[in-house]
């Protein structure tokens, strides 16, 4: 019974896992399924990045995506928390269409370094997004709340991905 039981839930339930590989360092791994082109779309258009990024759970709205994604651009994102708003932003330090982004998060001086990557193998895309913080204290000073968080965040870029498939399907 679990044989087939695992066969229905496993397209759709991908599980997101989040490690702290050292000091200084969180990695958090998932596989979508979809092509790669389709997941970093989702992480560069600031239309589809806004459906997905903010977990619904949380009570939060994201008021504003700029995203200029190629080296040196940068991104600024605004969210709003009941009656307190709060902005992220940074600049692109590397991007390779379909592969690889990689950003500083400068909204504080112990701001991290984000890499994430896509690799695709069968219609399926394993992301790895890697934060390396400047030092440990600056790792637990952000602690593991939001990377906690992706695993929602995630699940609906899944949600996402299958609208997006089933539109592209349709093209």
């Amino acid at each position: 019974m679990d044989a087939g039981r695992e066969s229905e839930v496993a397209p759709m339930k991908n599980r997101t896992t989040v490690e702290r590989k050292s000091g200084r360092e969180l990695v958090v791994t998932r596989t979508f399924n979809g092509p790669a082109r389709l997941v970093f779309e989702a992480w560069t258009r600031p239309e589809l990045f806004r459906q997905w990024w903010v977990p619904k759970s949380m009570g939060m709205s994201l008021l504003s995506c700029e995203m200029d994604v190629r080296v040196g651009g940068g991104y600024r994102l605004v969210f709003a928390h009941g009656d307190s708003q709060l902005a992220f932003f940074g600049t692109y330090k590397d991007v390779i269409p379909h592969s690889r982004l990689v950003w500083t998060n400068e909204e504080s001086d112990e701001g991290s370094v984000t890499t994430v990557t896509f690799a695709e193998k069968g219609g399926k895309t394993l992301l790895v997004m890697h934060e390396l913080y400047p030092s440990k204290e600056a790792l637990d000073a952000a602690g593991t709340g939001a990377a906690d968080a992706m695993g929602e965040t995630f699940e609906q870029l899944d949600e996402l991905l299958v609208t997006l498939g089933a539109s592209a399907g349709r093209s």
